[in-house]
């Protein structure tokens, strides 16, 4: 063999040495803003930005979805799959990968070490555990595989997560309770949701600390609804039974099924702060009237398809967030409005403000409703 065709086989080495461990070095911490400074708007003023190495496209992503049991996962599956299917994003991708693991947290990190082993880009994950994932952040980071976690996010400042204010939408509704129960104390039922998910620990948080702070005498009686309807009204209804009075309700999801076990109960309305789903809003503006004084807030599914986008400019090398805020949304009695806040025509089991605009996010629920919730 020549030395000069040593030389080459030498340096074509080095060369994709140094390619695969630029790839694998994980993302560089730099300055901000992003380009896209309104939609990948940072958490904090202390939140750092992260730059990965360009790749070049067609990407493979993956979504890694554990619990799938409720109407917003579902409607999450269905607003990702709509995202990917756009024409200006579906350009962009060479394979698009949907799985939900259930509530077990090595299936769904088993899943993410399958995608990261396969090769693919980037992975985004409603995470089952937020404590669970650091010995696989580090080894996408290895890969040189973005992680984005969104909604049920990761304690971690080595990935990338896509959320709203959790805590703070707990707090939201712990003041509404502590504003229109009369007397600043009461007996109040909590409907929690999927236990050992950052969402249902930073919500319950929120509500907690604000009672606290109230200097009110409150006693709470939590349930586990999982956020969903069925599984709320049930778990309400053996709730009432019991206790046989409630004087406010807060609840995660399932709200429309705890509105509903109240009424078959025949428990008089109360103050309630609640999620965003349809069926929640219709009967909370037409029993307004009847007493049922309620907030409804949340995030929308639609957090998903940010993720998605998160995951697709940071392969192409832009400046990210390491934590990305998205914005509630929020009404109040009486601002329920047919058309706008809620839809009286359509199903009860979809999330209402499912939408982003500051990041070209706005789906109808048609759009959604056309997608399947099977993995792909």
């Amino acid at each position: 063999m020549s030395m000069i065709l040593k030389s080459m086989m030498i340096s074509t080495a080095v060369s994709l040495m140094m390619s695969v461990s630029a790839y694998a070095a994980g993302p560089e911490v730099v300055k901000g803003p992003s380009k896209d400074a309104e939609c990948f708007k940072p958490q904090t003023s202390e939140t750092k930005f992260f730059q990965w190495p360009k790749k070049e496209g067609p990407y493979r992503i993956a979504l890694a979805n554990g619990f799938i049991g409720n109407t917003w996962r579902i409607q999450m599956i269905q607003t990702a799959k709509a995202y990917a299917a756009l024409p200006e994003v579906k350009a962009k991708l060479k394979e698009f990968k949907v799985v939900s693991t259930g509530d077990d947290v090595a299936a769904q990190i088993a899943a993410v070490d399958n995608f990261i082993n396969s090769g693919y880009d980037a992975i985004v994950v409603n995470a089952q555990n937020p404590t669970a994932f650091k010995p696989v952040i580090k080894r996408a980071n290895a890969a040189g595989v973005v992680l984005v976690a969104f909604d049920n996010t990761l304690d971690t400042d080595e990935a990338v997560n896509v959320n709203v204010d959790q805590k703070g939408l707990g707090e939201l509704w712990g003041n509404w309770l502590v504003k229109n129960v009369p007397g600043n104390k009461g007996k109040l039922l909590e409907v929690r949701g999927v236990t050992g998910t950052s969402v249902d620990r930073d919500r319950h948080e929120g509500i907690q600390e604000v009672l606290k702070k109230s200097g009110g005498q409150w006693e709470t009686v939590e349930v586990v609804g999982r956020w969903d309807d069925g599984t709320a009204q049930k778990v309400v209804a053996d709730a009432i039974a019991v206790h046989k009075h409630f004087d406010g309700v807060s609840v995660q999801g399932g709200s429309t099924g705890t509105v509903r076990a109240m009424i078959d109960a025949k428990h008089p309305f109360v103050p309630v702060g609640g999620e965003t789903e349809n069926g929640f809003r219709k009967l909370c503006a037409e029993r307004s009237k009847d007493g049922l004084k309620c907030t409804s807030a949340g995030t929308g599914p639609a957090q998903v398809a940010v993720a998605i986008k998160t995951a697709i400019a940071a392969l192409e090398g832009e400046v990210v967030p390491q934590s990305i805020s998205l914005p509630l949304s929020i009404v109040e009695d009486p601002n329920f409005k047919d058309g706008d806040s809620y839809y009286a025509k359509e199903s009860d089991n979809f999330f209402v403000g499912n939408s982003f605009p500051t990041c070209g996010i706005n789906f109808s629920a048609q759009e959604i409703m056309g997608q399947t919730k099977a993995d792909q």
